[in-house]
């Protein structure tokens, strides 16, 4: 069992000249805890269920790459990028930067997007469901054809690259893991099957029917579900302990996840918790679960 910590709110006591040394505080401390991962949240504006869209929020590789530079091992991505945020060549041109700018420790975490509040504001296309849904899948197969170095024309169904040269090439090979963000279950975790290194589902009752419709569709994608990283996303109280966490991160192991991943709230300071749950876990549940 891994153990992540997310970092989805920049609103710090003392404004935005506060907020790279508190981020970059975050980020050193879960480094040396020995986390696993470091995630942000890819949005402009901040989230409903979190605050409101006029607090503080950083551009997601803009952020990883400040806190590549404070780390040495913890792997770094976005949980996860919309998928109609940025062209596809220049999502994987970004991913494959962070990638070699951090020796090799970024995640490409990538979902179809929801906020159109935010692509509005900013003027972003905001395509309907089901071309956002295609949009997805063009981009996972392009990553992976930019990934193997082919420079051959690329046609999907969204989007067109004349030549998807991709120079340098990621560290990490083949590629950074690639993981997809949702739950959807005729579509979203079709595609973790057929193109992805990982999953995420939130913890809640529906975590056991999620991986049993993903392992339904490794069977039919002659995928073995074992290779495939299953990640879960979940909080802490308020004053949570390591001891909470040390059972959170139990019950889902039992559950068949693979990294747990604590999404850090508003006044909370979690690396110091969930480095000593990190030590702990690996007593009980061995790391690589």
């Amino acid at each position: 069992m891994r153990i992540g910590l997310q970092v989805p709110s920049f609103t710090f006591p003392g404004g935005p000249e506060r907020i790279a040394g508190e981020f970059g505080r975050m980020a050193r401390e879960a480094d040396q805890a020995e986390l696993s991962s470091l995630w942000v949240m890819d949005h402009f504006f901040q989230i409903q269920g979190v605050g409101s869209a006029e607090e503080p929020m950083l551009e997601g590789y803009s952020a990883l790459a400040y806190a590549a530079a404070l780390t040495e091992n913890i792997t770094l991505g976005t949980m996860v990028t919309g998928v109609s945020y940025r062209s596809p060549g220049l999502l994987v041109k970004t991913v494959t930067t962070l990638d070699v700018l951090s020796g090799g420790r970024a995640w490409f975490g990538v979902g179809a997007a929801w906020n159109d509040e935010e692509s509005r504001g900013l003027g972003l296309h905001f395509p309907p469901t089901a071309e956002r849904f295609e949009l997805l899948e063009d981009t996972l197969r392009l990553a992976h054809q930019m990934w193997k170095g082919d420079e051959s024309a690329f046609e999907g169904a969204r989007i067109s690259a004349e030549r998807p040269l991709n120079s340098p090439q990621s560290v990490r090979r083949p590629h950074p893991p690639i993981l997809v963000g949702g739950m959807g279950e005729k579509k979203t975790l079709r595609f973790v099957a057929e193109y992805a290194d990982a999953c995420n589902i939130f913890d809640g009752d529906q975590l056991p029917h999620k991986l049993e419709v993903l392992r339904e569709h490794c069977e039919r994608e002659g995928r073995d579900y074992a290779d495939i990283e299953k990640t879960s996303l979940t909080f802490l109280p308020a004053g949570g302990s390591a001891a909470q966490a040390v059972e959170t991160a139990g019950r889902l192991a039992e559950a068949g996840i693979d990294q747990v991943i604590f999404s850090q709230g508003t006044g909370q300071d979690l690396a110091g918790v969930l480095g000593e749950a990190r030590a702990e876990v690996e007593k009980i549940v061995p790391a690589g679960r």
